[in-house]
């Protein structure tokens, strides 16, 4: 009876809703942590890290070829990049904005895909493309593109977006060789490493914290970054890859409530119509994507993918 619960459909959905509820805190830890964002992402990475090695060490530890490694480690420096801006942003904005604005990668992926690689779309991306930006538009507001004076925030959560396409192009064909926890937790030694440095040379304290902010760090590493990436995973495997990146869009609404709730933000009127076209716009983008009867895959962030085909998904943060 319990294992065929766990291998019905229902059961994968309610680990997906978990899975969205954890990464949907992810903006909610950074603020309360109330950190510079390169200490937020150190932290968010290394707790992820501890996590992830037992269960690596567990499976057996086989390290892929030269040519993957090194495309994991390009992929690992641009997801870290991403996790950088949209860490430094979300204290400079509301976290339901940050993370709207952060989810708009398969908008610049497949911009990327048309400009870089010259591969020909199908006119519904361009469809979904116009939407997004003209909720792009609306959110921003008319009098920020009247003076020309856009918010910090909203900026760094836009260009967090495109480095994260960027890190899905350097990704898509590792993705296919290279199994889930490991590709994870290469990437993650990686990006440790590579924060550990950084916040070095920007004279970053790593101790002296309050026991909030410790917590507020903790959960963002093993609920958000483990936990609910763990859960997408599981749902990954059980249900079509299409439904699974459209329903994570929900961790924007997710995100907004508790945004609310806990942080007292209320978003105004012209943000929840733009936020509301943007995700319209998206989710355009990613239906088109898949095709009518996929098999399920996986084709998220770092620490989430198995090797499968890719799709222009944002592995929300």
């Amino acid at each position: 009876m319990i294992k065929q619960l766990k291998n019905s459909a229902f059961f994968a959905w309610f680990v997906l809703a978990f899975g969205i509820l954890c990464i949907g805190f992810s903006a909610i830890f950074v603020k309360l942590a109330d950190v510079p964002g390169s200490v937020a992402t150190f932290y968010r990475l290394l707790f992820a890290t501890i996590a992830i090695i037992p269960v690596w060490m567990y499976r057996g530890i086989r390290m892929p070829v030269r040519k993957d490694v090194l495309l994991i480690m390009a992929g690992a420096f641009f997801f870290a990049v991403d996790l950088l801006l949209w860490n430094t942003a979300i204290p400079l904005t509301t976290a339901a904005t940050a993370t709207l604005l952060a989810n708009n990668s398969p908008v610049w992926l497949g911009l990327i895909t048309v400009i870089v690689l010259r591969r020909k779309l199908p006119g519904k991306f361009w469809l979904g493309l116009l939407v997004a930006i003209t909720g792009l538009n609306v959110l921003i507001g008319i009098d920020s593109w009247r003076t020309m004076q856009f918010n910090t925030g909203d900026m760094l959560s836009l260009l967090a977006g495109v480095f994260y396409a960027i890190y899905l192009l350097y990704t898509m064909e590792v993705r296919k060789r290279v199994n889930t926890v490991t590709f994870m937790s290469l990437s993650l030694l990686f990006m440790v490493l590579m924060m550990f440095f950084v916040n070095l040379l920007m004279g970053n304290s790593f101790t002296g914290y309050s026991s909030r902010t410790w917590l507020s760090l903790s959960g963002l590493g093993l609920v958000s970054h483990f936990g609910g990436w763990l859960c997408i995973n599981y749902a990954l495997g059980h249900l079509q890859g299409s439904n699974v990146s459209v329903t994570l869009l929900a961790q924007s609404v997710v995100t907004a409530i508790m945004g609310m709730v806990v942080l007292g933000e209320y978003l105004s009127v012209h943000q929840v119509v733009g936020g509301a076209i943007i995700l319209s716009g998206i989710y355009i983008v990613n239906r088109r994507n898949a095709p009518p009867r996929e098999a399920p895959v996986n084709t998220l962030a770092p620490d989430q993918q198995p090797a499968t085909k890719p799709t222009m998904d944002k592995i929300p943060d």
